[in-house]
């Protein structure tokens, strides 16, 4: 890797890779220069997807510490820099790739950890970051409302079963 242009290439991409939360790796054989740009496209805000060699890829993960890819780096290889949403981007990729059957999704990397290609779809299946929070919000008001009904209503029986006690107290100290 004597060359300076490799040795830059390599310098970006591990750079990529220590910036990015994710990293999803995909083969791009068949694909047409429009539809790689209606990638881009569809991606941009969560990752930016850029074509990558398989040697200086490889280089370039080592570098950066991240394990896991260089399985996958076999053919035409390309990847999403994932910087946004990681579900967003793998459902961009997932929904990209049914209509567009060339794109292959390899496998990735997300927080340091390996994903098998099952993995990241799995990932694209989950809801959004903002439905999973309002879910987790409406569950922690319904057990809240459930605790305070709870302590309410035991003071509320007490309550009552003095009121029954007095009014028998009552009742038999006029029958008396």
């Amino acid at each position: 890797m004597a060359r300076p242009d490799k040795a830059a290439a390599v310098a970006q991409i591990a750079d990529q890779l220590r910036e990015t939360n994710a990293a999803v790796l995909t083969e791009y054989r068949g694909l047409t220069v429009t539809q790689l740009q209606e990638l881009r496209r569809s991606l941009r805000g969560n990752a930016t997807y850029a074509v990558v060699k398989n040697t200086l890829t490889t280089i370039a993960a080592k570098e950066a510490g991240v394990e896991g890819l260089d399985a996958d780096l076999k053919g035409p290889s390309a990847i999403a820099f994932v910087t946004g949403d990681p579900v967003e981007a793998a459902k961009g990729l997932r929904d990209f790739a049914k209509a567009n059957p060339a794109l292959v999704i390899k496998g990735g990397v997300l927080d340091g950890n390996p994903l098998t290609a099952a993995e990241i779809t799995k990932l694209a299946d989950l809801e959004s970051r903002e439905v999973l929070l309002a879910k987790v919000a409406g569950g922690l008001k319904a057990t809240l409302t459930r605790a305070a009904y709870a302590f309410s209503a035991k003071p509320a029986q007490v309550a009552r079963v003095i009121d029954a006690l007095r009014q028998k107290q009552d009742s038999e100290g006029v029958a008396a």
